[in-house]
């Protein structure tokens, strides 16, 4: 039988979201550098969740130093690395050597600097209403599920809760004061899971202003 969640929680919740981080990357770590996976989960854990630091160096450790035997692969019960492109004879020395620098990042206190994210891990992990948006709403199915963008964004805002509503704006608001450029605001839009243009005449940025405005004003 598989873990419970609360189970699986308890001993891998915070292993897996650092592995998570390193989906579609390369696992290229070593004992003198970090990956930019693990730059991306250190940057946004520091800033949102720095107690859950701990946690990921403790459970990486725990894993790599007592692997699941036989019983536990059989019934199913163990945490399944996903593939992050190493042999399995790799994957227990690499990670302990991410244990080691998240412990090396907590007791030096040294915290990647605050940039506009860098994966597409870190995309969602910071902005992730405004992914759950435009991956649900604005995807490529848009065009046979609404007649256009404005109707696409009214049934979000009449299936979603406000608080939510109101986080997504703020997201927005974030994600303006990063102030890239257009060309930078179109991967950032994809990488959250746009798979459409914005509506014409607007180009990525100037649509997200718009859409911010167009959240500030309550509906009829």
């Amino acid at each position: 039988m598989s873990l419970k969640p609360l189970e699986h929680d308890r001993k891998y919740g915070e292993l897996d979201q650092v592995v998570r981080a390193y989906l579609g990357l390369r696992a290229d770590d070593t004992a003198e550098r970090r990956s930019e996976a693990l730059d991306a989960y250190l940057r946004h854990t520091w800033h949102t969740r720095p107690w859950a630091l701990a946690t990921a160096e403790a459970q990486l450790r725990e894993y790599a130093e007592n692997p699941p035997g036989r019983l536990r692969q059989r019934l199913g019960e163990f945490y399944p690395v996903p593939d992050v492109g190493l042999a399995d004879s790799e994957v227990q020395e690499w990670l302990l050597t991410l244990a080691d620098h998240i412990r090396q990042s907590i007791e030096s206190g040294e915290v990647p600097p605050a940039t506009a994210p860098r994966t597409h891990w870190e995309w969602h992990a910071r902005f992730p209403e405004l992914g759950q948006l435009l991956g649900a709403w604005f995807s490529q199915d848009m065009p046979e599920e609404f007649a256009d963008h404005e109707t696409a964004l009214q049934d979000y805002l009449t299936t979603t809760d406000p608080t939510l509503t109101a986080r997504l704006t703020g997201e927005i608001h974030e994600l303006l004061a990063l102030r890239l450029d257009d060309g930078e605001y179109a991967q950032a839009l994809s990488d959250l899971g746009m798979e459409i243009d914005p509506p014409a005449p607007y180009g990525p940025a100037a649509w997200l202003t718009a859409l911010a405005d167009r959240l500030a004003t309550p509906s009829p």
